[in-house]
C-alpha cells in the first residue's frame, strides 16, 4: 500500500531551499525568516538551527543567533561550524577571553577530520583572531606590570605569565615508569644548592681528557639507546644509532672495570657524590656522546625521584638543552642538574662531536627514609624481573 506524501515535509523542503538560496545571495532577512518558519513548525533539525543562527549573524542579532547555537551544541557539542560562530560573536563584543575559549574549543573539534574548504578558511581565520587576541591580552598585562617590580618575582613569575598568556603549557613530571608523589616542578636546579657541583667543576679539565682519548679511538662506545634482549623495544628515533653513543663507566650498578680503568680522574670526581645506590640499578655513570646535526626528541625519563647531572667536557658551539620550557646553552665545565621526568630534548647542531658527563643523583628534597624505602622497592622489582 503505498505511502500517502506528506505535505508538511515538501512545505519545509521548499521553506530550507528559500531560506538557502537567501543566505547565498546574502539576504539574512529572508534567510531568517524561513528558517524561523520552519522551527516554528517544531520539526528543525541542528542544520536548521545553525542555518538560522548564520541569518541572524548577518542581520548582526547577536542573542538571536547566540540561541539558535545553543540549539545546535545541544544536539552535537562538537559541531566546529556552530563553535567558531560564536567565538566571531564573542570577537564583535570584544571578548577576546571569551572568543578565544570558543576558537580553540573549534581548532580542537576540527582536528583530523574531512572539512569543506569553506569551513577551513573559518577555521585559519579564527586561529589567526585567537593569536592576535593573546597577543593583545599579553600586552595588556605587560602594561599593567610596567610599573612594578616584576623583575624582582623571577623565573618562575616570568613563566607563569607565559603560561596564561597561552605562549606556553604547563610542563609537569610525566615519568615513564614511576611517579613519586608531592615533588617539586622544578626543571633545572640550581648547582650552586649542591655542595659538590663546584668540585665537579674544577676537575673538568681532567675528566675532558678522558673523554677526549675515549673519542679517538672509540673502544666501548655503545649506541645510547639499545634494543632490550628480552623485552620489545619502545618506539625511539635513536634506537641503535651510534649518532647518540654512551661509554659506561658504571652501568647497572655494576663498575665497567675496563672502561674505569681508562677514566681515573672521572672515577675519582663521582666517588662522594649523592649518587643512588640500588643493587641491579644505580649508579649509572657514562660519557653521553652526540655526534654533530644530532637531535635528541622530547621525551620523559622513567622516574622522578632522581635528578640527571650533566658535566659538559667536550662541547663545539650551537648545543642546548630543553627540560620544560626552559633551554639552557650547553657549556664546558658549567654544571646542568634537571628532573629528566619532565619532557626534554637535547641538540648538538654544530659540525663536531659533543660529549658529557652524566650520572643521577637522588633527589635533594627526599628524605632519608624515603631514599631507604625506594631502595628497597628498586630492587624488588630489579629481583622480580630477574626470576
Amino acid at each position: 500500500m503505498a505511502t500517502a506524501p506528506d505535505p508538511q515535509k515538501a512545505r519545509l523542503e521548499a521553506l530550507a531551499a528559500r531560506g538557502l538560496a537567501a543566505l547565498r545571495r546574502g539576504d539574512g532577512a529572508g534567510a531568517r525568516q524561513a528558517f524561523a518558519d520552519i522551527v516554528a513548525s517544531g520539526r528543525a533539525t541542528p542544520q536548521i538551527f545553525l542555518f538560522l543562527a548564520q541569518a541572524c549573524d548577518r542581520l548582526d542579532d547577536r542573542p538571536a543567533a547566540r540561541a539558535a547555537l545553543a540549539e545546535v551544541l545541544k544536539a552535537d557539542p562538537l559541531n566546529p561550524w556552530a563553535l567558531v560562530l560564536h567565538g566571531e560573536l564573542m570577537t564583535r563584543d570584544g571578548d577576546d577571553r571569551g572568543a578565544v575559549g570558543w576558537y580553540e574549543r573549534a581548532l580542537s573539534a576540527a582536528n583530523g577530520r574531512q572539512l569543506p574548504p569553506d569551513l577551513v578558511a573559518r577555521l585559519q581565520r579564527a586561529d589567526a583572531e585567537r593569536q592576535a587576541a593573546s597577543r593583545r591580552f599579553r600586552a595588556s598585562m605587560d602594561a599593567a606590570l610596567a610599573g612594578a617590580r616584576v623583575a624582582d618575582a623571577g623565573p618562575r613569575f616570568a613563566e607563569a605569565l607565559q603560561i596564561v598568556a597561552g605562549e606556553v603549557q604547563p610542563m609537569l613530571q610525566e615519568p615513564t615508569s614511576f611517579y613519586f608523589p608531592g615533588l617539586p616542578q622544578i626543571a633545572f636546579y640550581d648547582p650552586a644548592d649542591f655542595a659538590w657541583a663546584a668540585g665537579l667543576a674544577a676537575a673538568h679539565a681532567a675528566i675532558a681528557a678522558e673523554a677526549a682519548a675515549v673519542l679517538a679511538d672509540r673502544a666501548g662506545v655503545a649506541p645510547y639507546v639499545e634494543r632490550p634482549v628480552d623485552r620489545p623495544a619502545k618506539a625511539h628515533a635513536l634506537l641503535e644509532d651510534p649518532r647518540w653513543s654512551a661509554f659506561h663507566l658504571v652501568k647497572g650498578g655494576e663498575v665497567v672495570a675496563e672502561n674505569a680503568a681508562r677514566c681515573p680522574a672521572t672515577m675519582a670526581a663521582i666517588a662522594d657524590l649523592p649518587i643512588p645506590r640500588i643493587a641491579g640499578r644505580s649508579p649509572m655513570v657514562l660519557f653521553s656522546i652526540l655526534a654533530p646535526g644530532t637531535h635528541i626528541p622530547p621525551h620523559n625519563g622513567m622516574l622522578n625521584t632522581r635528578l640527571i647531572c650533566h658535566l659538559p667536557l667536550i662541547v663545539p658551539p650551537d648545543c642546548a638543552l630543553r627540560v620544560g620550557n626552559h633551554v639552557r646553552a650547553v657549556r664546558a665545565g658549567e654544571v646542568l642538574i634537571f628532573d629528566d621526568s619532565i619532557e626534554h630534548e637535547a641538540w648538538n647542531r654544530s659540525d663536531a662531536m659533543r660529549a658529557i658527563l652524566l650520572f643521577e643523583i637522588w633527589r635533594p628534597e627526599l628524605t632519608a627514609a624515603e631514599r631507604d624505602a625506594l631502595t628497597v622497592m628498586y630492587e624488588s622489582v630489579t629481583r622480580y624481573d630477574a626470576e
